[in-house]
């Protein structure tokens, strides 16, 4: 093993000597990012231009087989990559660039994962509304061979309790690839809250936000690309799934904040207690679009126990984390603020879970 380490670490000087090279002319990197046909799995290629674009609007509409990504038959493969949110590549630096994209297939009809469009549209149509949104994303790190990154080979860590924002090797594992992500992510341009050590050893969690509309999305994927790649420097795989270790161990979450102006402005409390209720009559539908399996990844996670509501029951309180939503206490003693939605799963499609928090709190569907 430590053999195969120093092989690694050698790999990557090597790499320094040519991601160093300055080039004699201005020609830039950018890479490509989509999701593909699986829903929650990331894709990317790179692509050369000429001068440093600005904007997402300024790079071309690209393609690829999505034979390969499970979007495509092999007799019609070519699908489609729009470019929709352009972020700094930490990775190469300089002045190249990452693309978040939205996927199209061969008649130019939004892709079955392309859930970016239709949430777009639905945050064009509520702009004066001010949407805001903070997403806490949880994940898991495990090693290579799916086994969680620092747990002991045989057995399992100590219980429940010194892990969450916990402090020295027997409490935190994995804070090198935290830390990497973080600077990664400010680097990128992400709105990137914070971060902090959950509760089952191995579990972490980074915030993004206050993001506006469709932002949200933009930037949680690009943090997932990023944490991704970070975590493939360091060896280890990061997982998504909201239940990856059964028993008496923490799931992952999502935990989605949102307001609205008038929910921030004096007396705005009474705009989340409507809100709360809107919410509570749509129910199934919101389980339905909160991971990509409408609802069946959740039922590991939303039990009833380790801070969640049961998957079939609806509720929200004050500072209540064993509820579907939870009013922060400061926000009911403000009387204005935010509500946190905990039932999104560590997997969901951001687009999908902001896109339905609009359509039921504000156009009232």
């Amino acid at each position: 093993m430590a053999s195969s380490n120093i092989d690694d670490m050698g790999k990557k000087a090597v790499l320094q000597n040519y991601l160093s090279l300055d080039p004699k002319d201005p020609k830039v990197q950018v890479m490509y990012v989509w999701i593909d046909g699986s829903g929650e799995g990331l894709r990317c290629k790179t692509k050369t231009y000429n001068s440093v674009p600005k904007s997402a609007d300024e790079l071309i509409i690209w393609n690829y087989d999505g034979s390969s990504t499970g979007q495509a038959e092999g007799k019609n493969s070519d699908m489609f990559i729009k470019p929709v949110a352009l972020f700094n590549d930490p990775f190469r630096r300089g002045n190249n660039k990452l693309c978040m994209c939205e996927v199209y297939d061969y008649k130019m009809d939004k892709a079955e994962t392309n859930n970016r469009k239709s949430c777009n549209e639905v945050m064009e149509q509520v702009k004066s509304s001010e949407p805001w949104f903070g997403i806490e994303q949880e994940y898991t790190l495990l090693d290579r061979d799916g086994h969680p990154y620092g747990w002991p080979r045989q057995g399992f860590p100590g219980p429940q309790g010194p892990y969450y924002c916990g402090v020295g090797s027997d409490k935190v594992y994995g804070r090198e690839i935290v830390e990497a992500h973080y600077k990664a992510c400010i680097y990128a341009g992400i709105t990137i809250a914070g971060t902090n050590a959950e509760v089952m050893p191995s579990q972490w969690e980074f915030q993004v936000g206050p993001c506006v509309g469709i932002d949200i999305g933009d930037h949680l994927w690009m943090a997932r690309f990023l944490l991704h790649r970070v975590a493939e420097d360091f060896g280890v795989i990061v997982s998504f799934d909201p239940k990856p270790i059964p028993g008496d161990w923490n799931g992952a979450g999502a935990h989605t904040n949102f307001s609205t102006l008038e929910m921030r402005q004096p007396n705005g409390l009474v705009e989340i207690e409507k809100a709360c209720n809107r919410l509570s009559l749509r129910h199934k539908e919101h389980i339905a679009a909160y991971d990509p399996h409408q609802g069946e990844d959740n039922k590991r996670r939303l039990t009833g126990k380790h801070e969640t509501a049961h998957i079939d029951d609806f509720s929200w309180g004050v500072a209540n984390r064993g509820a579907s939503i939870r009013v922060p206490r400061q926000v009911a003693a403000d009387k204005c603020g935010y509500l946190e939605d905990r039932r999104p799963s560590s997997n969901c499609d951001p687009y999908s879970v902001t896109e339905i928090i609009i359509r039921t709190v504000v156009l009232g569907e």
